[in-house]
């Protein structure tokens, strides 16, 4: 029998454009820092990260069912799994939001880029990711532009800057474990298991801290569901797909472009052009990227894994 396929015109051939994934990926992961410092005049910090993922689950819950069938059973067998990532991500979006009351979401969201350190380091030590020596090569050059771009004169390790770091290590770990445990896990049913995990674990803590406090104002609520739909559901899924596709070392080198679209977004924003060392900065990234994601195209060409 003849195998039918899907014409190269219907929309789901987009799920599998994995350099669109990256691109868009990248807009949506450099605004991060941005939507914590909006909410900040709103809540508390716990209260914003608690509110906002409360309002992905119920989004991405609607997507699944009405796409089919949720999965309760997959929650069942991978509870630990899920468990363990939901604290991590947990922890980590609350530093992320508290970080942006101490230092500006800019250089919160440069200093973010040490996950970029963590990434590679897990990836190579723990789940045996293997580079090729043009792959080495991009990884130390986009390394070096985010160190570039990301000091200044001053004091960086105060406590905003020490809360981000710390944050980014438990979003890499985060990341190990669904590289490692999650890997035959369908999407829909890990994000949506993830977000349920991760707003249990929020909550808890919110109730600890007795931080609940409810909206007020349409305003607030407009922040919020701009928050969750932008900074949540798109910019995770588009996230995770991109973590399925690539390992979790060149995964992470591709998101040291990150701060260029950060500060693209200044530019953009507030009209606030890229000093000299930030440019330099940034064209070191994007060359590092691209020797490490062309050594992969011509890998996967010669069929060398």
């Amino acid at each position: 029998m003849k195998r039918t396929t899907l014409p190269v015109t219907t929309p789901l051939r987009y799920l599998d454009n994995t350099p669109l994934i990256i691109v868009s990926l990248l807009i949506f992961d450099s605004l991060h820092f941005i939507f914590a410092r909006l909410l900040l005049p709103y809540f508390p910090p716990t209260t914003s990260s608690l509110y906002v993922m409360a309002l992905a689950t119920v989004e991405v819950g609607l997507f699944v069912k009405l796409g089919g069938v949720i999965h309760f059973d997959i929650l069942r067998r991978h509870l630990l799994f899920f468990l363990s990532v939901g604290f991590l991500v947990a922890a980590s979006t609350i530093l992320t939001f508290m970080s942006v009351a101490f230092i500006d979401p800019g250089t919160a969201s440069l200093l973010g880029k040490s996950s970029i350190v963590f990434g590679l380091v897990l990836g190579i030590l723990w789940l045996k990711d293997r580079f090729v020596p043009v792959q080495i090569a991009g990884a130390i050059v986009a390394i070096l532009g985010v160190v570039i771009i990301s000091f200044q004169p001053g004091d960086y390790w105060r406590f905003g800057s020490f809360i981000v770091v710390v944050s980014s290590l438990m979003y890499a770990l985060h990341n190990a474990l669904f590289k490692r445990f999650g890997g035959g896990i369908p999407l829909a049913d890990f994000f949506l298991f993830r977000l349920a995990a991760t707003t249990f674990f929020l909550l808890l803590i919110a109730l600890a801290r007795h931080e609940m406090v409810m909206p007020s104002g349409w305003s607030a609520w407009v922040v919020l569901i701009l928050t969750g739909t932008v900074n949540i559901v798109l910019s995770r899924a588009l996230y995770y797909l991109a973590l399925q596709r690539l390992n979790l070392s060149l995964h992470s080198i591709i998101l040291t472009l990150s701060p260029v679209a950060a500060i693209g977004w200044t530019l953009l924003l507030f009209g606030i052009w890229p000093t000299s060392q930030q440019l330099i900065g940034g064209l070191a990234v994007i060359l590092g990227v691209m020797l490490a994601v062309g050594a992969v195209r011509v890998a996967s060409i010669k069929g060398v894994r």
